[in-house]
């Protein structure tokens, strides 16, 4: 994953997580600090993503992946990053989305969800 990322991966990916999460692509948007507009353009330029961007899209295709295992599907993972975990001390999961180390701590949640440690 860190020489895909180290490369940049193609702007298309934005447009992939978004119709992966069901997600809208304004408040995908905002997760990258970039505009739609910006992604749009990156697409038609076939520009890649910034190491950053790349290695957070490719964080979230793996969250959203293993949360689709650990809750069934998709949409009852999405269900659950919209409310506030108690396990992430209140915080909604997908306010965590904004940097690498909240993916990380959604992930390791849904480790512990997956194994059944809810406390």
């Amino acid at each position: 994953m860190v020489s895909q990322a180290l490369k940049g991966i193609p702007a298309t990916a934005f447009f992939e997580i978004a119709d992966l999460t069901g997600y809208k692509r304004e408040q995908l948007a905002l997760v990258f600090d970039t505009s739609v507009k910006t992604f749009q353009r990156y697409e038609r330029e076939e520009k890649n993503l910034s190491p950053q961007d790349s290695e957070k899209a490719l964080k979230i295709f793996v969250l959203f992946s293993k949360g689709a295992e650990v809750f069934g599907s998709v949409n009852h993972f999405r269900r659950w990053m919209d409310k506030p975990a108690y396990g992430l001390g209140g915080q909604t999961p997908f306010d965590l989305l904004h940097t690498s180390g909240g993916i990380d701590l959604i992930m390791d949640e849904l480790i512990r969800i997956e194994y059944g440690d809810l406390a």
